[in-house]
């Protein structure tokens, strides 16, 4: 029996400054993913260090996706299929820790982000639905 769906899937890129990761995203971003998770080996991290245009060419990721790590943008690389999960090692090769990793998608130092999550987080109110404007 096929799965039925509650909901199609274009409702999940109606919600505001917010990437659903899913399938097609996994896919997407299976070759970052491959390089985030090569960086868990110290002498991977050492090369990567030495040469990062060099060590990413090892891998069959796209040219923006190869860019966004080089940038260290986060948010562009989650719009290119990665997921934070993978691409917190990135940070951590960096000394970030994941605090600063997360601040550095906000635009916020991560003294404001703590203490912006200390404070309960952002307000759920304001724009719900891409699509509607509400």
């Amino acid at each position: 029996m096929p799965r039925q769906r509650l909901y199609p899937l274009e409702d999940l890129e109606d919600i505001p400054g917010t990437k659903v990761f899913t399938a097609r995203r996994s896919r997407q971003g299976y070759y970052l993913h491959k390089f985030c998770m090569s960086l868990m080996q110290a002498e991977n991290r050492e090369q990567f260090k030495k040469g990062e245009r060099a060590y990413l060419d090892k891998f069959a990721m796209t040219e923006d996706q190869k860019q966004g790590v080089l940038d260290r943008d986060f948010n562009k690389l989650i719009e290119l299929g990665g997921n934070m999960y993978f691409l917190v090692k990135i940070a951590s090769t960096d000394g970030w820790s994941a605090q600063k990793a997360v601040g550095s998608m906000t635009g916020m130092s991560p003294e404001e982000y703590a203490a912006m999550m200390r404070e309960g987080g952002r307000s759920p109110e304001g724009l719900r639905s891409i699509r509607e404007g509400n």
